[in-house]
């Protein structure tokens, strides 16, 4: 993936923490560790209201979130495949990120938090051994459980583009809804989709945090 093995390197690159309310995490600005360590991993769905409108789909891996923009969002439906394009790692912090991003900075645009829980990695080899989920990612096929609000049961990233770790400019994976894998709400209307942290839509945030 783009940014494996920089850690926030690439992150904190893109940003100007004088300008953004983006959390900096930890390595920007002598902050100390990022928090959510221990118990199941976090994953989050932001919906980014930028220069296109899409979804962000981040899954909490070791101390940092791996990240893929999908343009259509999740889907419930194990008939989608969703394309997802791999973005820079980011902070914990930022699965509660949610406001305006000023234009002119990096994705600049309204965020919302659409969904976000915990979720249970079920990567396995051939012999049905659980294997590592960050060595699953990076052998390009990952499977799990979504523990959410909106989207629940198991779902797998696949990359079908991109070479050994999933860099390049090129690279990019399918979001699959796989079979047999409970029941989950279906892909919003971006417009009108409230966020589960606070209900607000997108145009009641950039009303509400865009003044300042």
């Amino acid at each position: 993936m783009d940014g494996e093995g920089d850690g926030l390197r690439d992150y904190h690159g893109k940003r100007d923490f004088g300008r953004t309310r983006e959390p900096a995490g930890p390595g920007a600005s002598g902050e100390g560790a990022a928090r959510g360590s221990g118990g199941a991993p976090r994953f989050v769905v932001q919906i980014h209201d930028a220069s296109t409108l899409h979804f962000d789909f981040r899954l909490q891996v070791a101390d940092v979130l791996k990240s893929w923009s999908v343009p259509k969002g999740p889907s419930a439906d194990p008939r989608d495949k969703r394309l997802a394009v791999p973005t820079e790692d980011h902070p914990l912090e930022y699965e509660e990120f949610e406001g305006v991003i000023p234009a002119g900075e990096y994705g600049g645009g309204t965020v919302i938090v659409w969904d976000h829980g915990t979720y249970e990695p079920l990567s396995h080899d051939r012999r049905g051994r659980p294997v590592d989920f960050a060595e699953s990612l990076a052998h390009g096929h990952a499977r799990f459980r979504l523990h959410g609000a909106k989207l629940r049961g198991e779902y797998a990233l696949t990359r079908f583009r991109g070479g050994e770790g999933g860099g390049g400019e090129d690279a990019a994976w399918l979001l699959v809804k796989t079979a047999g894998g409970g029941r989950g709400h279906g892909t919003p209307d971006p417009r009108r989709a409230r966020s589960a942290r606070t209900g607000r839509t997108l145009a009641r945030v950039a009303a509400e945090d865009g003044r300042g």
